[in-house]
């Protein structure tokens, strides 16, 4: 094991195997961070872990590289869960893992919604090296897939809930109950590792450590890095706009064509996905690079959207908080809330997507009159102030909006609104003459039967 008193200069220092070191290099990922450096050393030396750190930190390094330097020594059977909120999130993982794991024939086995659980099954029974799951779609597997399917989890090594905070929450209570007792106890000899990472430290977070010491089980590591404040990046600039709740799409399209933002990338974000897909539809008429990301997207439209976004085919991505969290887009430059998040810690999550790795990033809330009190929680989580918004030189948004794009704005948006019902009522006319189809070969089965 690594000198614990030597600060590492690279993942060599913290004992990780050359193989490893090498294809982290090729990713050219060479040097620990803060929660890299803090948490691989526990992690191999057997304990559980809890590591705070903000969005950007390099936290799934932090899991993935002892998960696999110990996978690497004995490479048999399911080693490691990984659990996470999202589809987009367990995706990206599994793209890092792959690429890390491919020197050593790492099998990666995903599971998440919106693709075929037959296919998924039969991936899951072959027993790969790493499961990559959302909890929904994991349980919905152990409840139905069969034990020959499932009983690979049985002798997992590493379960990793990542995004923790949002995985521990009600939303997947219940789901997360069944994943967790699908695979061995947390303990010392044969029980499991458990893993837990999050850019933002709940209480539920905070009680496994309790937990476990009642319970007499294995040391638990706890690491926060830069978690004070939450982790605002300090390259970060806060600006906010008090707008009259009709003008939220004029202000946001002049906003988007000004000198200073037209060339950057930006995610809108909203809170609700009617608005995400409306807005979407709007400003692709006002003649944006436009794409959106949302929970009722297939998910091969949810991956090409992204993927589009991050080759820059799309200048603008407009996104519910499924975009909020975990995922790497190192281009983005700028983030509009068009919506005020309920919730702090998501705001937290949105403004984390941009000003990455020390780059310069700017977030502007859109505020009305009825998001006061939103605003004000959020400047307490943070402990910061938000700035009142300043034109930039030469430009007057407010004059621009009322004299030149209110009108046309709020003509678009009526556009778009006839859009999409008219794909409403497209998408109604091809399930009725679906139905119709299956019900007419129901009624000639039955009259075939009656003549025979």
């Amino acid at each position: 094991m690594a000198d614990s008193t030597k600060t590492p200069e690279s993942f060599a220092d913290l004992g990780i195997d050359r193989w490893l070191v090498d294809s982290l290099g090729a990713m050219a990922i060479r040097k620990p961070t803060a929660i890299q450096a803090a948490c691989i050393q526990p992690i191999l030396e057997g304990k559980d872990c809890i590591g705070g750190s903000r969005t950007g930190s390099g936290k799934t390094i932090a899991f993935a590289a002892p998960i696999l330097h110990r996978w690497s020594e004995d490479p048999t059977g399911i080693f490691a869960l990984i659990l996470t909120p999202t589809r987009e999130l367990a995706l990206q993982i599994a793209e890092q893992l792959t690429a890390l794991g491919a020197p050593q024939n790492l099998k990666i086995c995903l599971l998440i919604g919106g693709t075929d659980m037959r296919a998924q099954a039969i991936a899951l029974a072959t027993r790969p090296h790493i499961v990559i799951a959302t909890p929904g779609r994991l349980a919905d597997h152990i409840r139905s897939s069969g034990e020959d399917t499932v009983c690979g989890l049985r002798r997992v090594r590493f379960v990793v809930l990542d995004e923790a905070d949002r995985l521990l929450s009600e939303t997947f209570a219940s789901d997360l109950e069944e994943c967790l007792g699908a695979v061995p106890p947390a303990g010392v000899g044969a029980g499991r590792q458990t893993l837990l990472f999050t850019a933002t430290v709940t209480e539920e977070v905070r009680a496994l450590k309790e937990m476990e010491r009642r319970e007499g089980r294995r040391e638990v590591f706890v690491c926060e890095v830069d978690t004070e404040k939450l982790a605002i990046p300090a390259t970060l600039t806060q600006r906010y706009m008090l707008l009259v709740p009709y003008t939220r799409e004029a202000y946001l399209h002049t906003l988007l064509s000004t000198p200073g933002n037209e060339g950057k990338s930006a995610i809108i974000f909203t809170n609700r996905t009617a608005t995400a897909n409306l807005l979407t539809h709007t400003l692709k008429l006002l003649g944006h690079r436009v794409t959106p990301l949302h929970s009722e997207l297939p998910q091969r439209e949810r991956t090409d959207s992204l993927g589009r976004f991050r080759a820059e085919a799309a200048r603008i991505l407009v996104a519910t908080d499924v975009a909020s969290r975990g995922l790497d887009i190192p281009v983005v430059e700028l983030v509009v809330n068009f919506d005020v998040p309920r919730d702090p810690d998501d705001y937290i999550h949105r403004v984390g997507r941009t000003a990455r790795a020390g780059k310069k990033g700017e977030a502007i809330t859109f505020v009305t009159q009825y998001d006061i009190k939103l605003v004000e929680a959020i400047e307490q989580r943070t402990g910061k102030k938000m700035e009142e918004y300043v034109d930039e030189p030469g430009v007057s948004l407010e004059g621009r909006v009322v004299r030149e794009t209110l009108q046309e704005v709020s003509e678009k948006r009526r556009m778009a609104k006839m859009d999409i019902e008219e794909g409403r009522n497209e998408n109604g006319k091809r399930k009725r003459k679906l139905m119709d189809s299956a019900n007419g070969m129901g009624r000639s089965k039955k009259k075939i039967t009656v003549e025979k």
